[in-house]
C-alpha cells in the first residue's frame, strides 16, 4: 500500500483531511485484470460466467439487490463471513440478453451490463441513473476488478461532486468524501497499537486520542455512494461481505477504490434509490437488532474503578436521594479476583447475588464487563477447562496463542468454533445466575496488549484459518455467544450485551458505545457523525460516554455532553480511573441541575423511544438519523452533520462549543415546533436557535404524535403507568402523518407471542379540519396498567374537540379522556386555515406539559 490513485487529486480537502491516510493509498502496480469472458450459463437465480482462470457469479435476491462473486482458484467460499443471516427469497423475474459484446441481466428495477471483452460491470436503474460503473484507463481498458495472489481491488468511477458515506465508526466528517481510510478493529489508546497491527498504510504520528485517527473499533465494510444531479439526487450501497483488512479510497476526483488483502470477492449491491431502501436491504442480509429490554433504553452509570459493593451501593443512593434516573450500575474489571473472568474479588463482592437483591429492592439492574482475556494460570478453573477442551486460540505450531492484557498472560477463546462459543455462553449463563441482568464486552478487537495479534489462529486443529481472516469478526463471535448465554440463563427474558468492537451484523447480538472516548469538545463534535454513522452501518443502539471517558470536562463541557447523550440511543456515564468525580452531581448545583433535567427529559420520552427502537428492530432504520435519510432531496439536509432526527419525529441538534447560548439549526422541509418554547418554524431554512446552557436545541416534527410519560420515574423497574401523555404537534401545510405507539411488558419475549399493544395513530389536515384515527393491535399484557390518556395540542386554541362524537373541553390546549388500549377517532377545527402558537396562559400549560 503506497503511491496515490493513478488518476486525479484530493477533492477539496480540509486541513483535517490532509493526513497520511489521504497520502498513503493502494497501489494496483503489480494487480492483474481477471481477463475475457469464456462461457456464460444462467442460472434460477441469475448468471455464472468463466473468465480467465476464475468465475463469476451474479445472484438476483431482489428486483433491487443483487449479490456479486468471483471465484478463487476456480472455488466459490460460500461462508467468507459471519455477518449475513438471511433465508434465500425466491427468485424474482429478470432477464437475459446475451450478445457477442455483452450479457445483460435485468430486473423491474435494475441493469446489470458485463462486458466481454475484457470482463466488467456496470450497474444501472430502471430510468438509466447510475449504480456503479467500473472505472477504465485513458485508454479504455477496465480497471474495474484487479488482483494480486489472494488480494484484489475494486475501483469504480465517481463525480466530483458525489458525496460518501457508511464505514461504520470513523473519525471525522459524515461525508468520507476526500479521506481514505482502513479496516481494522483497533484498540485505539494502547500505545504502539498500529505499529503492531502492522497498520503502514496509518499516519503514525497520531494518537488514539486524535479526531483523525483511524482505523477505530468497528469495521463495516458497507459504504453508500451519493450522486447529486440537477433532475434527483440517488443513493445506492455496498457491502463487501469479507472479513479480512480492508482498505477504502475516497480521496480521487473521479474514482474511488477499495482493497482487501485476501478472502474472495462478495459484494451485495443495494440500488436504492433513497438512503432507507439500500439500509433496509442491508439489514435484510445482515440482520436487524432484537427488541431490547427497556431498561436498558435508561440511563446508565459506569465507571472504570475498583468499586466495593458498599461503594457502588452508595453511588445508587445518591441517584435516588438527587432524584436523578437511573436504571443500571455497571462494574468495571474491579470486581474480579485478579482481573480472571467470571470470578468475583472475595473482598470487594463476598456475597455478590446478595448485593445484587439490594440493588434490585432499590430498583437498579447490575451489568458486569466480561473480557475474553483469560488468565494463564493452571488451576484457574476457566482457564484449565478451555485448554483442556482445546477451545483457546492456538499458534500455527499448535502451541496456546498467549497475548498481554488485564490478567497479564492471556489466553483468547477461539469463537470461531461452534464448541467454543457454547462453552462460553454456558459460563455467561452461570454469572449471569447470579443476577447480573447484562454482559459488557470490552477488549475484544482483540486486544493482545504488547504483543502482535498474528500468531493467534483460529480453528488450529480443523480449517487452521490465519488471524487475518477472523481478527474483524472476533468481537462479533464473542457477542453471538454472549447473548446465547444470556437467554440460556434466562430463556424469556430478552438479552443486553454492550460491545466495544464490532463487524456487520453486531446489531443483531449487541448496543455499542464509541469506545473510550476524551472529555474536550472535539470528542463531543465527533461523537455526532461517528454515530450516525454506525447507525446507516446498521448498528442503532449507539452512544458515547458521557462526558468522555479519558481526562477531565469542564462544568458547561460536562452540562453539554449529558445534554446531547440523554438524547442518544444509548445514554451511559463513564470515565477514567484516577479523574476527578464526573458524576452528575460533581460540578456544582447548577450542572447537577442540568443534568438532572436533561435525564428527566429522556425518561419522559421513553415511550417514544421504546417505541423506536421497536421500529429498528422491524425495519432495520436507525434510532438516530442523518437528516439525509428523511430528507434525501434536500442539499442542505445531506450536508447537516451537526444535528440529527431522534425517532421520526424530533430534530436535536446539541451544542458542541464552548460559551455558545445559540446556534445555527437547519429545519427541513414541514412544520418545526421549539421543544422548549412552542414557537413554530417553517421549515426548508436555518434559523438562529436559542441555547441557554440549561437547554438543548430540539425540535418537533408538525404532524406528529410523541408519547410520553407524564413525568420521569426514578427507574423503568416495575413501572406500568396509568396515564400516558400525547404530544399533539399540528402541522401547518395539509397532508397525512403516521406516528405509533408500542407498549409491552419491557422485559420478557412474550410480546413476540402477541402480548402488547401497537397503536397506529394517523393525523390528517385539510385546511381548518384536523382529524386524528388511533387502531390498535395486539393481545395486550398483563402487566398493563394505563387506564387514560392526555393529549397536549401543540397549534392549536379552540376550546373543544370530538372523540368518537363526542364533545370535550380543551383546557390550554390539554384534554383527557379514559383509554386502555381502544381505537377512537379525534376531529377539531382550527380557529384558521393555519395552525396558531399558543398564548400566554396556554404556552406555560404546554411547558408544564412537556
Amino acid at each position: 500500500m503506497k503511491t496515490s490513485l493513478d488518476r486525479g487529486a484530493a477533492s477539496k480537502p480540509s486541513s483535517e483531511q490532509r493526513s497520511t491516510m489521504v497520502r498513503t493509498t493502494i497501489d494496483c502496480t503489480d494487480y492483474a485484470p481477471l481477463g475475457d469472458v469464456d462461457w456464460i450459463e444462467q442460472t434460477e437465480r441469475g448468471l455464472l460466467l468463466g473468465v480467465g482462470e476464475e468465475k463469476v457469479r451474479v445472484d438476483v435476491l431482489f428486483p433491487d439487490v443483487l449479490r456479486l462473486k468471483i471465484s478463487q482458484a476456480g472455488s466459490f467460499d460460500e461462508s467468507p463471513t459471519f455477518a449475513t443471516c438471511f433465508e434465500m427469497p425466491a427468485p424474482p423475474p429478470f432477464e437475459v440478453r446475451d450478445t457477442p459484446d455483452e450479457v445483460v441481466v435485468e430486473t423491474a428495477r435494475l441493469r446489470l451490463r458485463i462486458s466481454k471483452h475484457p470482463f466488467a460491470m456496470d450497474a444501472y436503474r430502471e430510468d438509466g441513473s447510475v449504480i456503479f460503473e467500473d472505472d477504465r484507463d485513458e485508454e479504455g481498458n477496465p480497471r474495474g476488478y484487479l488482483q494480486l495472489n489472494d488480494a484484489f481491488v475494486v475501483t469504480r468511477r465517481m463525480a466530483p461532486g458525489d458525496s460518501m458515506y457508511g464505514l461504520g465508526e470513523k473519525t471525522g466528517a459524515f461525508d468520507r468524501r476526500g479521506r481514505n481510510f482502513a479496516l481494522w478493529n483497533t484498540d485505539i489508546l494502547h500505545p504502539n497499537v498500529l505499529r503492531l497491527n502492522h497498520l503502514h498504510e496509518a499516519d503514525h504520528t497520531l494518537t488514539g486520542r486524535s479526531t483523525e485517527f483511524d482505523p477505530y473499533y468497528t469495521s463495516i465494510p458497507l459504504f453508500y455512494h451519493c450522486r447529486a444531479t440537477d433532475g434527483a439526487t440517488a443513493i445506492a450501497g455496498f457491502f463487501i461481505d469479507n472479513g479480512y483488512k480492508g482498505n477504502f479510497e475516497f480521496s480521487a476526483d473521479n474514482c474511488y477504490r477499495y482493497a482487501f488483502a485476501s478472502g474472495q470477492y462478495t459484494e451485495y449491491v443495494f440500488a436504492g434509490p433513497d438512503l432507507r431502501g439500500a439500509l433496509r436491504a442491508y439489514t435484510f442480509v445482515t440482520g436487524r437488532m432484537a427488541p431490547p429490554p427497556l431498561w436498558s433504553l435508561g440511563h446508565h452509570q459506569c465507571r472504570y474503578h475498583h468499586y466495593t459493593d458498599e461503594e457502588l451501593f452508595a453511588i445508587g443512593k445518591q441517584y435516588r436521594e438527587r432524584s436523578i434516573p437511573c436504571d443500571v450500575l455497571w462494574l468495571d474489571i474491579g470486581y474480579m479476583d485478579g482481573y480472571r473472568v467470571f470470578t468475583w474479588h472475595p473482598t470487594r463482592y463476598p456475597d455478590a447475588p446478595r448485593f445484587i437483591d439490594a440493588l434490585t429492592e432499590s430498583r437498579f439492574r447490575l451489568v458486569t464487563i466480561v473480557d475474553p482475556g483469560v488468565k494463564v494460570e493452571p488451576g484457574y478453573p476457566v482457564f484449565d477447562e478451555g485448554r483442556a477442551r482445546n477451545l483457546l486460540c492456538k499458534t500455527e505450531s499448535g502451541n496456546l496463542y498467549i497475548g498481554k492484557v488485564w490478567p497479564g498472560r492471556s489466553a483468547f477463546p477461539d469463537f470461531v468454533k461452534p464448541e467454543a462459543r457454547a462453552w462460553w455462553a454456558s459460563l455467561i449463563a452461570r454469572h449471569a445466575a447470579s443476577g447480573v441482568a447484562g454482559i459488557w464486552n470490552d477488549m475484544n478487537e482483540p486486544a493482545t496488549g504488547d504483543i502482535e495479534p498474528f500468531a493467534m489462529r483460529f480453528d488450529r486443529d480443523g480449517e487452521d484459518h490465519p488471524h487475518e481472516r477472523y481478527h474483524n469478526q472476533f468481537a462479533l463471535l464473542m457477542a453471538k455467544a454472549t447473548s446465547e448465554g444470556l437467554a440460556e440463563a434466562r430463556p424469556d427474558h430478552r438479552t443486553f450485551v454492550l460491545s466495544r468492537a464490532g463487524f456487520a451484523g453486531i446489531q443483531r447480538y449487541a448496543a455499542q458505545w464509541l469506545g473510550d472516548n476524551c472529555s474536550n469538545w472535539e470528542h463531543l463534535q465527533m461523537s455526532v457523525p461517528m454515530a450516525l454513522a454506525m447507525g446507516i452501518s446498521g448498528q442503532p443502539f449507539i452512544g458515547a460516554d458521557i462526558p468522555g471517558f479519558v481526562s477531565t470536562p469542564s462544568p458547561d463541557l460536562a452540562a453539554r455532553w449529558v445534554q446531547c447523550g440523554a438524547l442518544t440511543p444509548f445514554c451511559r456515564y463513564h470515565n477514567h480511573w484516577g479523574e476527578p468525580d464526573q458524576y452528575p452531581w460533581s460540578f456544582g448545583p447548577e450542572v447537577e441541575e442540568i443534568c438532572r433535567n436533561a435525564i428527566q427529559l429522556r425518561y419522559r420520552l421513553l415511550p417514544y423511544l421504546y417505541t423506536a427502537f421497536f421500529q429498528a428492530s422491524e425495519s432495520g432504520d436507525p434510532i438516530a438519523r442523518p437528516l439525509v435519510y428523511d430528507f434525501q432531496q434536500d442539499r442542505r439536509a445531506r450536508e447537516t452533520e451537526d444535528a440529527y432526527l431522534l425517532g421520526e419525529a424530533l430534530l436535536v441538534a446539541p451544542v458542541c462549543e464552548p460559551g455558545r447560548t445559540e446556534r445555527s439549526v437547519y429545519l427541513p422541509e414541514g412544520t418545526w415546533v421549539d421543544w422548549h418554547t412552542g414557537e413554530r418554524h417553517t421549515g426548508g431554512r436555518f434559523i438562529t436557535a436559542k441555547a441557554p446552557l440549561d437547554r438543548i436545541p430540539l425540535f418537533a416534527r408538525g404532524g406528529y404524535i410523541i408519547p410520553t410519560y407524564a413525568s420521569a420515574p426514578e427507574s423503568t423497574m416495575g413501572h406500568a403507568p396509568e396515564l400516558l401523555v400525547l404530544h399533539v404537534f399540528l402541522p401547518d401545510e395539509d397532508g397525512e402523518f403516521s406516528s405509533e405507539l408500542h407498549e409491552d411488558d419491557g422485559l420478557t419475549l412474550a410480546f413476540s407471542r402477541g402480548a402488547y399493544h401497537r397503536t397506529a395513530f394517523r393525523l390528517t389536515r385539510r385546511g381548518a379540519a384536523v382529524s386524528i384515527s388511533a387502531v390498535v393491535k395486539g393481545g395486550g399484557f398483563a402487566e398493563f396498567r394505563r387506564r387514560a390518556l392526555r393529549l397536549v395540542f401543540h397549534g392549536f386554541r379552540g376550546r373543544e374537540i370530538t372523540l368518537d362524537g363526542r364533545t370535550l373541553r380543551v383546557e390550554d390546549g390539554i384534554v383527557e379522556f379514559e383509554n386502555r388500549a381502544e381505537n377512537f377517532t379525534l376531529e377539531l377545527a382550527l380557529d384558521d386555515a393555519r395552525s396558531v402558537a399558543a398564548k400566554g396562559g396556554e404556552r406555560k400549560a404546554l411547558r408544564e406539559a412537556l
